[in-house]
């Protein structure tokens, strides 16, 4: 069956994802490309912050700065201001190497972006306009 990504049909794409048993079947079936499945995931309240637009995580020995922030987002109540707690990655042990095969991918639904300024990154819970 020759599988085609529901939405990019509905979009008038292609939306051609590739072949899956049984292959002497010409029919078509459905399913969803990378791109909009990271649509819909962006899409999806966070669920450890159901009431946030926008989260803004500041590094932790910025401490100034993270006090500036929420003293600046207080009566924003769609905007929530936190200390990036990490010291380290917690998957990495050192001097040992990983033999996972997923290097580039990433468990995060939203990537965040990292300020030109530094010292905090920005995370957007609702779809960019």
């Amino acid at each position: 069956m020759r599988v085609l990504c529901a939405w990019c049909c509905r979009d008038g794409q292609p939306g051609y994802l590739g072949e899956r048993a049984p292959l002497d079947n010409p029919e078509p079936t459905h399913g969803v490309c990378a791109r909009h499945k990271a649509q819909l995931l962006e899409s999806l309240p966070s669920r450890s912050l159901p009431d946030a637009d926008l989260l803004i995580v500041v590094h932790r020995d910025n401490i100034e700065l993270y006090e500036k922030f929420k003293r600046v987002f207080a009566a924003v109540s769609r905007i929530k201001v936190i200390l990036d707690r990490r010291v380290a990655d917690r998957r990495t042990v050192p001097g040992q190497e990983s033999d996972e095969r997923r290097h580039a991918r990433s468990r995060r639904i939203r990537e965040g972006g990292i300020s030109s300024r530094g010292g905090f990154t920005v995370v957007r819970f609702t779809p960019k306009d």
